[in-house]
């Protein structure tokens, strides 16, 4: 009996101590899905990473400073099913790209679509949810 409640009692701190760190990342709370932000630029870092992605893009301002702007996406997987490949945006790809941005103002927007200036090229990263 103390054996399946010992048992019993592992398994339920297992699943609370991997289940707990999973519930954090998925809110999108930061950002303003009301509002949009388009700004153009050249890519700075394309980084493809788990849960999510980031496009890090210089944009110079009026005032000629630069700033980085960070747009976050969907993990690799979903991107490649969206056509959206590593190789699409390397160090100094020039772009218009819209996002929600954050609410307080950061240089920060969950991307929604960008435009590759060299080619006319469009990219949906939430392409990559649709069921085929």
């Amino acid at each position: 009996m103390k054996s399946t409640l010992a048992s019993a009692l592992i398994l339920m701190m297992g699943l609370i101590v991997t289940t707990v760190p999973s519930l954090g990342h998925h809110s999108g709370a930061m950002f303003d899905n009301t509002k949009t932000i388009t700004v153009e630029g050249v890519v700075k870092k394309w980084e493809l990473t788990n849960p999510h992605s980031w496009l890090w893009v210089d944009v110079k301002g009026k005032d000629g400073k630069t700033v980085t702007w960070g747009f976050e996406a969907e993990g690799p997987s979903t991107l490649l099913r969206a056509g959206i490949k590593p190789s699409d945006f390397k160090t100094g790809t020039a772009l218009k790209i819209t996002g929600n941005p954050m609410r307080n103002g950061e240089p920060a927007a969950i991307w929604v679509d960008a435009v590759r200036t060299s080619d006319g090229k469009k990219f949906d990263p939430r392409a990559g949810f649709a069921v085929k």
